[in-house]
């Protein structure tokens, strides 16, 4: 069992509200210069769900299952930065309003930009759910520390989950199992960001021929990704033989410079963080989440 520093974390209530979908203008501009009108950020996804192909969709950013968020008129507030930077994967989180009050959901990721926390409930709770429905999530991650491997830095990540992630220790290494492995050059929207500990970025999709040639096609919402030459520690940066992991959390999209969003949860510079390629590694099979509840 990896030691870490859980016993000392601050497990904090945080409160967010189910948000409508958004938009700025009647049409987007996709990366072949052609308008487009699709669904897209928030509202509640009654068939998109963690598990799910992240392409093929006809959107552009779709959130899986539910999207929340503090303040919905004022995303970049201090009320909506905590809230997306407190929240975990894997935190538990509870509806506190409206007809579905008392049902209990997993945090599945954190979207930037549009600053909202991603939520999956079961089906029967998605019908009785509406927008601005308040849910308090029990935030609990944020300053967890792997004692035996102060190289690590972990970010956005329920201790709890940690356990779960199938990591292996070998050689002076942690081995986590994920899905596939992303390239830093297909590194895109996000990339330069001061801080992990919130949003995500994406996974440029732009040229389709390289992302079907390294199977990139076939990710899921909620499959765990290995960002090669990435650092995230202190932002998201290229770094020659650093490694990051991280969860995808939104779909594909039509945007020049953006993809399948990726939500930190370890990274590394010194070589102590390592993966093996397992095509199960995805948080709703871990979890028993999204279209693996039974």
């Amino acid at each position: 069992m990896l030691r870490t520093n859980a016993d000392r974390l601050v497990k904090l209530s945080v409160q967010g509200q189910i948000t409508p979908p958004s938009r700025n203008g009647a049409y987007r501009v996709d990366r072949e210069g052609v308008p487009f009108v699709l669904p897209g950020t928030g509202g509640i996804s009654y068939n998109v769900k963690v598990g799910h192909p992240a392409f093929g969709w006809a959107g552009d950013h779709v959130e899986p299952g539910v999207s929340t968020a503090a303040s919905i008129d004022e995303r970049g507030s201090g009320k909506n930065q905590a809230y997306n930077t407190l929240a975990c994967v894997g935190n538990e989180a509870v509806v506190v309003s409206g007809e579905a009050k008392g049902a209990r959901g997993v945090v599945t990721g954190m979207h930037g930009g549009i600053e909202h926390v991603l939520i999956d409930f079961a089906d029967e709770v998605l019908d009785k759910l509406i927008i601005e429905d308040k849910i308090l999530i029990r935030s609990y991650g944020q300053g967890l520390q792997l004692l035996d491997y102060p190289g690590v830095t972990v970010r956005n990540l329920d201790p709890d989950l940690l356990g779960k992630l199938g990591i292996k220790e070998k050689g002076g290494k942690l081995w986590v199992p994920v899905a596939a492995k992303v390239p830093a050059r297909l590194m895109g929207s996000g990339l330069g960001s001061p801080s992990t500990a919130s949003g995500d970025y994406d996974i440029t999709t732009a040229d389709q021929e390289e992302i079907k040639s390294l199977g990139l096609d076939q990710l899921k919402f909620g499959d765990l990704v290995a960002l090669e030459d990435s650092d995230n520690r202190f932002g998201r940066s290229y770094r020659r033989g650093a490694l990051t992991v991280g969860i995808i959390v939104h779909s594909d999209c039509l945007l020049a410079g953006h993809g399948p969003g990726v939500t930190t949860l370890l990274t590394s510079v010194d070589g102590s963080l390592d993966v093996t390629v397992d095509p199960q590694a995805n948080l709703g099979r871990i979890l028993g989440i999204g279209i693996y509840r039974k």
